[in-house]
């Protein structure tokens, strides 16, 4: 037996005393084929320093091997190391044997800095020299798929999987192709590749992609069905809940909904689109109390979600809390740019507390907005006729009596303009 197998040996034995002896053995007495196999068994094993020491052993004596650069550059990526990885790759000139590996070297390198556009140049030169290399169309699928440009990512699986590839390093890439198409909107073409998975061999990720996309084509059960099966397998994928009780709530089972929402606050107590989620089925079970419960604590958590604000606005100003409702809003319309039924609801409220010129100012503020919602332009016609704002008040009718055209109260105003 070689040292190099001796020391295998005695590292799947555990006895790593041994095993270095060993490789200090080998590293003098084994040959060059021999320390090759070496240096790529304790790569994978995870022994990087012994790796990377047998790879500059070999680069010593052939400088001329620059498969040999890019298995230390590759080992430096793993260690931390950047710059000595950059300096590796640089000594490889494009007409190497090893330069479409250094290629993809270097795209791994610039992923791991986050610098995902250097990266992609670089596979998209790998892929210009070798376009039918399997592992460069892999490499930039996962690269559009990890950045979440999935249209792009859909052309390179599905080359794959047209030459027959349905998995890579332990990526399936059915499931891969089918959560493209469903994040790309292609809900149809999601579900067609999707469905050819077996349920027990989809990742919770998966599951949750086509309880997602079930929801996107309308069939509510088939959505409930799945995300119930991975609230069973995982109920900590806190993710599965907000979709989960919309499907339930589609299918107006909103006790069912209710008690998935909680379930979710349970896991996650911190997750305010749960709160506002399980506020809106509270109402629809006409459980205001509980309801402004679950907005106040969303505020709680995320204060500067005007639409949640905007939901707690509503139940105040159906319960003439106008008090509160203009407390609540007025910080929010000074920030600028606002939804307009902000203004609305501040209109209302104001007009209720007597305060007319601010009911105004606010009815002026949305009327742009809602031109075609008959029961704001009622209200606004009476308060543009109060204020003498005729050329409002005309608009306004004319808005209202194309959406309504029998109310004789506006047809009598408009009748008194006119005379």
């Amino acid at each position: 037996m070689t040292h190099s197998e001796i020391m295998l040996d005695y590292l799947d034995e555990g006895q790593i005393d041994e095993a270095m002896k060993e490789f200090a053995k080998a590293l003098r007495k084994d040959n060059d084929a021999t320390l090759f196999s070496l240096a790529e068994e304790l790569y994978s094993l995870g022994f990087l320093a012994q790796s990377k020491r047998t790879y500059e052993r070999l680069l010593e004596k052939y400088p001329e091997e620059d498969t040999l650069r890019t298995f230390l550059a590759d080992i430096a990526i793993s260690e931390g190391k950047s710059d000595e990885a950059l300096n590796y790759l640089s000594e490889i000139d494009e007409d190497s044997d090893a330069y479409l590996q250094s290629l993809m070297v270097a795209a791994d390198l610039y992923q791991t800095q986050g610098m995902f556009e250097v990266s992609e140049n670089k596979l998209l030169t790998a892929f210009r020299l070798a376009p039918d290399e399997e592992v460069i169309q892999f490499a930039l699928g996962e690269l559009y798929f990890n950045t979440k440009q999935f249209s792009q990512a859909i052309g390179f699986y599905l080359e794959l999987i047209k030459a027959g590839q349905t998995e890579l390093s332990q990526v399936n890439l059915v499931q891969r192709l089918g959560v493209s198409y469903a994040n790309s909107g292609q809900f149809e073409k999601a579900m067609a590749y999707l469905e050819q998975i077996h349920l027990e061999n989809m990742d919770s990720d998966t599951k949750l992609q086509m309880g997602l996309t079930y929801l996107q084509l309308n069939d509510q059960q088939k959505a409930i069905d799945i995300l119930y099966d991975l609230k069973e397998e995982d109920s900590s994928y806190t993710s599965l809940y907000p979709i989960l009780g919309q499907a339930l709530s589609n299918e107006n089972r909103l006790n069912d909904a209710l008690l998935v929402y909680q379930e979710g606050l349970s896991v996650d107590e911190v997750n305010d689109t749960l709160y506002e989620q399980a506020a809106v089925v509270a109402l629809k079970l006409d459980d205001e109390k509980q309801a402004e419960k679950y907005l106040n604590k969303a505020i709680d958590i995320n204060p500067d979600n005007t639409g949640i604000l905007l939901q707690l606005s509503n139940l105040l100003v159906k319960q003439e809390r106008d008090d509160e409702d203009v407390k609540l809003l007025e910080d929010i319309k000074s920030d600028g740019d606002v939804d307009p039924q902000i203004f609305w609801n501040l209109a209302i409220s104001y007009e209720r507390l007597e305060n007319y010129e601010k009911a105004e100012e606010n009815y002026l503020e949305a009327y742009p907005y809602f031109t075609n919602q008959s029961d704001f332009l009622r209200s606004v016609i009476f308060v543009f006729r109060e204020n003498g704002r005729q050329e409002e008040l005309q608009d306004a009718i004319k808005h209202y009596l194309a959406l309504v055209p029998d109310d004789q109260e506006i047809i009598d105003i408009q009748n008194d303009i006119n005379d």
